[in-house]
């Protein structure tokens, strides 16, 4: 199979910066976590190398591999892919990550990307952008194998998840793509339900009347709910299509449960668009509160600096050198002209009040 160009991997060729040594190759296996044969829907005990699982296979006559993945380089790829026979464009798709959920076919093999995502309270974390972090989990279908790519998410055991579905496992490793992405979309469901608590927590506490107001909070889960949006939107049409666009490779009792994940991921998607439009209210909400307190502390200000005016202005009134001024030489005009500064004071500070000015 042709080597994937070094333009496509994003990856500079040492003779780029003048060295012209090859490069170290790690070993296809390095890249392994784990591969199993499945025959009548139940994992052979041991592990395998690819070759000897494809055998294996051969000998039964049925059943299909099992090839975990995590972060393997265009070499690891290629030699894997060189095992089963993968159309090298799935192979340039698989090394790079980074991509939207989508489903693509060439001849008989199906190419699945999906993304994973992480929940952490951001209590818990120093850097926020980790309160919603996304992998990447990838699948390479064929009719007697499935390899399974994850970049940044967690491992995936596949035979613990199809223990209690071997007569599903049975249908092929078309099975096993239903069952990962199942996992994938309910794991969706948990972290809603997370975040929606988060947003009641939020909008509660911009309700709430004379509460500290956090507004980078706010800012915060938008930010990490638009992430998790762009992560889990484009899944819906991939999803769809494996259920109406590829019934020759994908069995009707696999569709029906395709069907069933699909809706789920609509559903948290919706719920995912509303926690959005929930949060840009928030965020309107929260610079009219801010505004008005705003307003508030400067009408309080207003009145403090216009109680202060009136003792100020007598004081400069009297203050004036002029001999022929009326009480200037008055022998109570001192504490009459106190007494008429905290009178004044006192009315404009009655007058404030009674208006909620202060």
């Amino acid at each position: 199979m042709a080597s994937i160009p070094q333009k496509i991997l994003g990856r500079k060729n040492p003779k780029d910066n003048g060295d012209n040594a090859p490069r170290l190759r790690v070993p296809a296996e390095r890249a392994i976590d784990n591969c199993r044969v499945f025959i009548d829907g139940a994992p052979l005990p041991g592990e395998y190398t690819p070759s000897a699982a494809i055998k294996a296979v051969a000998d039964h006559g049925r059943g299909f591999v099992w090839v975990g993945l995590n972060e393997p380089d265009d070499h690891q790829m290629e030699k894997v892919s060189s095992e089963f026979g993968i159309h090298e464009l799935i192979v340039e798709d698989a090394v790079v990550a980074h991509q939207r959920p989508k489903l693509e076919r060439y001849d008989d093999q199906l190419f699945v990307v999906a993304r994973s995502v992480n929940f952490r309270d951001h209590d818990e974390v120093t850097d926020t952008h980790d309160v919603v972090s996304t992998g990447e989990v990838q699948m390479l279908i064929g009719h007697n194998f499935i390899i399974t790519v994850r970049h940044r998410a967690k491992y995936i055991d596949l035979p613990a998840l199809l223990r209690n579905e071997q007569e599903l496992s049975e249908l092929g490793p078309i099975a096993a793509a239903w069952k990962v992405l199942d996992v994938l979309v309910d794991s969706y469901f948990d972290i809603a339900r997370l975040l929606s608590v988060e947003v009641d927590e939020v909008e509660e506490e911009v309700f709430t009347p004379d509460n500290t107001l956090n507004i980078d909070r706010i800012y915060l889960y938008k930010r990490e709910i638009l992430e998790m949006k762009h992560a889990i939107d484009p899944l819906a049409p991939a999803l769809k299509s494996m259920v109406s666009d590829n019934k020759d490779l994908i069995p009707k009792q696999i569709r029906s449960y395709l069907r069933d994940v699909y809706d789920h991921e609509m559903t948290v998607r919706d719920q995912v668009s509303a926690f959005d439009e929930r949060l840009t209210s928030l965020i309107d909400a929260s610079v009219a509160k801010v505004t008005m307190q705003q307003n508030s502390d400067m009408r309080t200000i207003s009145a403090v600096v216009g109680m202060a005016a009136v003792p100020t202005l007598v004081a400069g009134i009297y203050g004036m050198n002029f001999d022929h001024m009326p009480e200037l030489h008055a022998e109570f005009g001192y504490p009459i002209a106190l007494l008429a500064m905290a009178i004044a004071v006192g009315a404009m500070w009655w007058w404030f009040r009674r208006n909620n000015w202060l």
